[in-house]
């Protein structure tokens, strides 16, 4: 492992960013701009990977107190590093509102002519508004295959208040089957338990559209 200051100085984080752009940065070069530098025993891109690590664990929403338990990692970074996260989540939320069943179709155009099922679930705020559009299983759908928990799991990341979930019928027949009516009411269920309500499971088939809730 080669230390920042070891580095040609064209190589190093900073000028590379003033050089090439952030988008042109890795995870790890990026956290060291941030960091500054590493303290005895820990340098900066020692610490950047640990953090690097513990992103990749919390998905990108890590505490003051697991920050604070990685060496070289003071009080001041750990705020900045929560503050900076939070920030980034707050704005990762779109323009986009999803009220009706036209509003979600029109979020899945590739949908329709998908050879094989593909369950998509769409997390949005307390407004309506979209925050990220996820595909969580590509395969035939059934209530054994498709957990609440998959589905749940980045719309608790996202602090999402509901969901919706989007499947497409491949053969063209827009009837919800036996499978698709248990996966809803199992969402349901799951959903009144997190508080996170499922607000719609849409069918889609490559001409038409049917809700199983509405």
């Amino acid at each position: 492992m080669v230390k920042i200051h070891k580095l040609d100085k064209q190589d190093r984080p900073r000028e590379k960013l003033i050089s090439n752009g952030e988008k042109n940065l890795s995870d790890i070069e990026l956290l060291q701009i941030i960091i500054g530098s590493g303290v005895q025993g820990a340098d900066v891109t020692k610490i950047s990977r640990q953090i690097k690590k513990l992103l990749d664990f919390t998905s990108y929403k890590p505490t003051l107190s697991q920050l604070s338990e990685i060496k070289g990692v003071s009080d001041a970074t750990a705020t900045k590093l929560v503050a900076l996260f939070e920030l980034a989540g707050r704005n990762n939320i779109t323009d986009i509102t999803v009220r009706t069943p036209e509003d979600i179709v029109a979020q899945v155009p590739e949908l329709r002519t998908a050879k094989q099922e593909h369950l998509v679930v769409l997390t949005l705020d307390g407004a309506n508004r979209l925050i990220e559009k996820r595909i969580i299983s590509i395969g035939t759908l059934n209530s054994s295959l498709v957990h609440p928990r998959e589905v749940f799991a980045d719309a608790i990341t996202d602090r999402a208040a509901s969901i919706i979930v989007i499947h497409n019928h491949p053969s063209g027949t827009l009837e919800p089957s036996d499978a698709d009516t248990e996966i809803t009411k199992r969402l349901q269920q799951s959903g009144k338990l997190l508080g996170i309500n499922l607000l719609d499971h849409i069918v889609i088939t490559k001409n038409d559209y049917t809700s199983i809730l509405q």
